[in-house]
Order: C-alpha cells, then structure tokens, then sequence
C-alpha cells in the first residue's frame, strides 16, 4: 500500500487530465463486451422469432456502434496511455535523481546494495506506465466481471457460484508467483551488474587497447556467460514452478468451461433455453472466464511492479547519509586556519582504520603538502576535508566551527579541488571547464582564463572547433561530420581538469590530489611553477607522490598507516633523515641514475 500511495501521488501530480481521460475511456471500454453480448443475444432470438423489422435494426446499428467504439476508443486510448507514460516517466525520474543528488557524501555510491537498488529504481522509474495499465486494467476487468457476472447469473446462478469461486486459488497462486519474481529480480541483480559489468569492458574504447593486448577476451566473455548462465538458471527455475502452476489453473479452468456447455447445450435441446440464450450464456460464460483471468494476472503483475516501485520509493525517501546541523552554523572566511583533532576514520565497522587519531593544523595561507606510501590514508584525507565523509571519531575545524555544523553545499562553495581520479566529461572543452563552477557557462573570457592558468589555452583553441570541440567520438560533433568530436591524451585532460579548478582559485581552501601525476617532466615543472603563482599566499593541500613537486610546500606532513610521522620544512624534513629524507634520496637517486643511463 506504501509503493501504491506513492505511485498513485506521483502519476497525478504528473499528469491529472490525461489519467482521468484514459480511465473513462478504459472503463467505458470494460462495459463494452457486455453491450455487445446482450445485443447478440436479442438479436438472436429476433432472428429466431421474427417481429417487427425496426427492432432487428435497431439492434444491428447498436452492434455497429459498439464496433466503432471500440476502434476510435482503442485509438484515443494508445494516445492518452502514451501522454500518461511520458508525464509519469517525466517527473519520475527527476524526482528519482533529485533524491540521489540530496544524497551528500559518498557512502551510499560505495555500497554495492544501493546500487543495485538505484538500478531497480531507475527502471522501475521507466515502467510506471505499466503500473498505471495495470491498475486501470484492472478497473476494466472489475467492470466487465460485474457485468458478465450478473448476465450469467440471470441463467445460472450455480455455475456463476462456481466460476467466481474457482478464481480465488488461481488469484492466489499468482501472487505468490508475484512475490517469488521480484524476489529473484532483487537476488540475481548483483549477477546482471556484473555481467554488465563485463559487457562494458568488452565494448567500450577505455579497456580496449589492454584488452586486445593481452589477448584477455575470450577470458573475459567467459565471465560474462558464466553470470549470465547464473542468472538464466534462476530465471528458468522460476518459470518452471511458473508454468506448472498455471498449467493447473488452466486445467481448471477448462474442466468448468466444458461443464457449463455441457449443460447449456443439453438445457437448449429440451427447450429450456432459446438461442439467445445459448449465445449469451457462451459469451458470458467466456467473458468471466477471461475476465477473472485477466484480473488474476493483471494484480498478481500490479502486485510485482509495485514490490519493485519498492526499491524506488527506498531512495526516494532515504535518510540523509550525512547528518545536518539544525539550525546550521555559519561558515566564517578562513583567517586562522583548519584544524584536524584526533581524527580516526573507517569506512564501516567492518573495515581497518585508515585514520587512527590524526592530528594536523593547516595554517590560513599556507600550503600543507601531505605524502607517503599507497594506502597511508592521504585521499581518505581529502574526502574528510570536502565532507564526503564525516570523522568516526574527532573532529575537523574550519576556523574553530565543525564541519558537522556547517551546511554541506556552503562548505563546498569554498573549496576548490583537483582529485586524483578526475572526471573527463563527454562535454565541449568549454563545458568541461565550466563545470567548475556553473556561474562561468558562457563567459568565454573567464574560461579562456582559467584554461590559460592551466596552459592549455592554445591546445584547446587548435582543436577543429576550439572550445566548442566535443571531447568524445560517443556523439557527433555535427550530422556532416561522420568523425565526431576528439579525444585527448591523459595529460591533456589532466590540464582541463586543472583549468576546472582554477575557476575557483578565489575560494578558501585549494585542493590538489596529484595534479600532475598525467604531465611529463616539463609539463610538470611547468604546472608547479604556475600553481605556485596562482596559489601564493591562499591555502592549499598538495598530495603528491612525486616528492620534488611538494619541496616549495610551506609544511610537509608524512603519513604512515594513518597517522603524521613527520611534520616539517623540506630542508627540516632532509636533516632529520627519517621517512621522507629517505623516500626523497630514493626518488633523486632514480632521477640520477636515469639521467646517467
């Protein structure tokens, strides 16, 4: 009833006019075969008892408009089903996706049961129509129901009884084959991500080159049939029980339609019966056979569509994942600082400590390098920072105010970022850049700028439409031009990502996660040189694996397994000969030995 409160809300906000349009058309449509049936029958027995002409063509022109009914009504019916279907599909989807954007940070996105719950989500999103068919479906079939009942009941209520009577298992069973569906949908679901999962890799352009070179095909689509074979086998299971248990209802079914025109046909040869009758009893007989049938399956598929509407209702209506602050606290300009106090972190409880008790200060102005091995915690870091993540333990302080009291989209308003996994969007060059702040979407100075910031300026302008370029072949740039857009190198979209950031360069806090791990070496002194430019005298973090891009850095910060060794300048860092001297030396002597080689 909850999924069904929820739909029923959404598809008239969606689409009022058009639902109550089809929905008479539907019901009018229900009552119909029974107009017809008893005009049949009357017909009939005119034809058999012959009487005044006018009679018998009333009755002709009534089955004729009946006929036309029914074909203008199916036509009016198609138009007004599909301006239900594209209201509804409408504002489902933006109701979905605007739930999935108040989703704040980022656990939800990790969580592997979520997906496959925003999966679900999104086609069940798609399928509302096949809700509303339903359920007026079923508005249709109660209509003709009544009415075939009452006619067949006029001659025979005993067999009426028995055929009413005779669908309440079959209604059952169906709805626990419902349940038993949408049970298995939800159950292989991580199976079809995967084989997803594998059908991507083997046709997209990203895992193409590595794919054909190490010759790892074959081994790939073996994954990808083994899921599918999985799921297949859990399909086949279900419609077997399916199938046996539908071949019971139909033998039923069969038995007492046979029954009925055993009787009516012996009842019509001693004369109990006219013709008409025999006509009437054959179409009623029929209509609620296929009436109560049709009801059957319509609400056992109502009944599985809206067990899956389930999974869309569940992130419509998901809790926050991250805690809000009421009332909010304002967020001041950074003049001091931001403080990191005792910070543990994990990402469940199931999971190690990343953090384990971390403390750092990042002064107002200053640039904080952080370094160390793989899996230290430096990126977990930076998620805390943007608060994609709250601390398990601790806290982090932005002049003093916790980031937990601050509204998240205020925070973020003050943070520029370059992450190390950066987005490359199947956009323009110019959009690509001004999605970094959404204010610049055509100012074409301030992206020229940023890009110029960033030194791709004149790449991007040599590009077949400058800034105007798309940066994928997946669209065409132009309907006569078959080539589409281009695609650039690693490093180029390492520097549009930068540009991306630079747009923000006036905010409080910079972050840079590897900004040059794409760049050759002169790319890279190139790149440190401006940034240290651009960012003199405003606060940053710079993460960086390569130690000679973090030398200028006001405070150096080393982690190792989640907690600062060391803390300190360059040259302090050098003097003490601890980790980072040592991580340095081996990095210079790799440099040394190249240039010697």
């Amino acid at each position: 009833m909850r999924q069904a409160l929820v739909a029923a809300r959404l598809v008239w906000r969606a689409a009022p006019v058009p639902v109550l349009g089809y929905l008479a058309v539907t019901l009018v449509a229900g009552l119909v075969p029974i107009v017809v049936a008893w005009l049949t029958k009357l017909a009939l027995d005119r034809v058999a008892a012959p009487g005044p002409p006018g009679v018998l063509l009333g009755l002709a022109v009534g089955l004729a408009v009946a006929g036309l009914f029914t074909s203008v009504s199916l036509q009016g019916s198609q138009y007004l089903r599909g301006e239900v279907s594209r209201r509804t599909t409408l504002v489902a989807k933006d109701e979905l996706f605007a739930s999935v954007e108040r989703l704040d940070g980022l656990a939800r996105f990790e969580d592997p049961a979520f997906l496959d719950r925003l999966r679900f989500a999104q086609e069940s999103a798609r399928a509302l129509q096949l809700m509303v068919d339903s359920c007026f479906g079923l508005a249709r079939g109660m209509v003709t129901l009544v009415g075939f009942v009452v006619s067949l009941a006029v001659l025979t209520p005993v067999f009426t009884g028995v055929v009413v009577v005779a669908a309440v298992p079959a209604l059952m069973v169906e709805l626990r084959l419902s349940r038993r569906r949408a049970d298995v949908m939800w159950k292989i679901g991580p199976v079809e991500r995967r084989e997803f999962f594998y059908g991507q890799l083997l046709s997209t352009v990203n895992a193409a080159k590595e794919i054909r070179l190490l010759g790892i095909g074959s081994f790939l689509r073996g994954r990808m049939i083994d899921e599918l074979r999985t799921s297949t086998a859990a399909k086949r299971r279900l419609e077997r029980r399916e199938l046996s248990a539908q071949a019971g209802l139909s033998l039923l079914s069969a038995a007492i339609s046979g029954g009925g025109l055993i009787w009516v046909l012996v009842s019509a040869g001693q004369g109990r019966l006219s013709v008409g009758d025999v006509s009437m009893f054959a179409a009623a007989a029929a209509g609620v056979q296929s009436a109560v049938a049709g009801l059957v399956s319509t609400a056992a598929g109502a009944h599985q569509q809206l067990l899956m509407f389930g999974h869309y209702v569940d992130v419509i209506e998901a809790d926050p994942d991250l805690p809000a602050a009421a009332p909010a606290a304002a967020l001041p300009v950074l003049r001091r600082g931001i403080e990191l106090r005792d910070v543990w972190f994990r990402y469940s409880p199931v999971h190690p400590w990343v953090l384990r008790g971390l403390n750092l200060f990042i002064p107002y102005g200053e640039a904080v390098a952080l370094v160390g091995h793989n899996g230290c915690g430096k990126s977990t870091l930076v998620k805390l920072l943007c608060r994609f993540y709250d601390p398990t333990r601790g806290a982090i302080l932005w002049d003093g105010v916790d980031l937990r009291d601050v509204e998240v989209g205020r925070l973020r308003e003050r943070i520029g970022a370059v992450f190390q996994d950066f987005m490359a969007y199947d956009f323009s060059a110019a959009d690509n850049i001004a999605v970094g702040d959404l204010v610049s979407l055509g100012d074409q100075r301030r992206i020229e700028t940023a890009a110029g910031h960033a030194g791709v300026h004149e790449m991007v302008e040599a590009l077949p439409h400058g800034y105007d370029t798309l940066l994928t072949r997946m669209f065409h740039q132009d309907p006569d031009d078959p080539g589409g857009g281009v695609t650039l190198s690693g490093g180029q979209w390492q520097r549009l990502a930068l540009a991306r950031a630079f747009l923000r360069e006036d905010r409080d806090l910079m972050i840079l996660d590897e900004p040059s791990a794409g760049l050759d070496a002169e790319a890279e002194y190139d790149l440190h040189t401006r940034l240290r430019q651009i960012r003199a005298g405003r606060t940053g973090v710079l993460i960086s694996h390569r130690l000679g891009a973090v030398r200028a850095a006001d405070l150096i910060a080393v982690l190792v397994d989640g907690v600062i060794v060391e803390r300190g300048s360059h040259a302090d860092l050098l003097a003490a000969g601890g980790t980072y001297a040592r991580l340095f030396t081996l990095q210079a002597e790799g440099y040394a030995m190249a240039r010697s080689g």
